[in-house]
């Protein structure tokens, strides 16, 4: 089923028009990840839409399908070190920067998922809820979480425990607890107050 986008008033009409948005600003632990996705309008790809509203099967499809018909597809992401040391938003910003520098070619306009821009080498225009109003917008976000659901499932194997495999690294119940029993990992980010309450003890 085609998604039916609503109208967005873009100023600009040319074909290098990227879509821009992140996964893992919430989680206690891993990199924050960006993708940043032109999409090629001779190729339209059918079933985009906010990636938390689709299946982990559906999404890996897509994944695939993306990387295959896009223009032009870059992820980046900015590490647990640089969240401690920048904070979130600023780490989210240069992730973002990052996956609009990776695209080749260049995008000549940038569509953010959210209510602010990072400094960009083109215009941009950010969207507030973004992946359900622009297809671009809509991939971007598919490619960041499957990265980083991938990651989270890696570290999973790496410290078994944890359950990062099913929260992705969220603050829920499983991992508050994994965090009491099991202390933190070098993943987790210590800027956050619950891995900073659990290093106080």
């Amino acid at each position: 089923m085609a998604q039916d986008w609503p109208e967005l008033e873009i100023p600009y009409q040319g074909k290098l028009l990227a879509g821009v948005d992140e996964v893992g600003r919430g989680p206690l632990v891993g990199s924050v990840v960006t993708a940043a996705v032109i999409l090629d309008p001779e190729q339209p790809i059918a079933g985009l839409t906010d990636s938390k509203k689709l299946s982990e099967k559906k999404r890996e499809l897509l994944f695939d399908e993306i990387k295959e018909k896009a223009l032009a597809w870059h992820i980046a992401e900015c590490s647990v070190e640089e969240i401690d040391r920048l904070n979130i938003l600023h780490a989210t910003m240069l992730a973002m920067q990052r996956a609009v520098e990776g695209l080749k070619p260049a995008a000549e306009f940038v569509l953010v998922d959210g209510n602010r821009c990072p400094e960009l080498p083109c215009p941009s225009m950010a969207v507030v809820k973004g992946d359900l109003r622009h297809s671009a917008i809509s991939a971007a976000s598919i490619l960041a979480k499957v990265h980083r659901d991938r990651q989270m499932a890696e570290l999973e194997l790496e410290y078994p425990g944890y359950g990062f495999a099913k929260h992705k690294g969220y603050p829920t119940k499983q991992h508050f607890e994994a965090l009491e029993k099991l202390g933190p990992i070098p993943q987790h980010r210590r800027s956050f107050k619950p891995v900073q309450q659990r290093l106080d003890l």
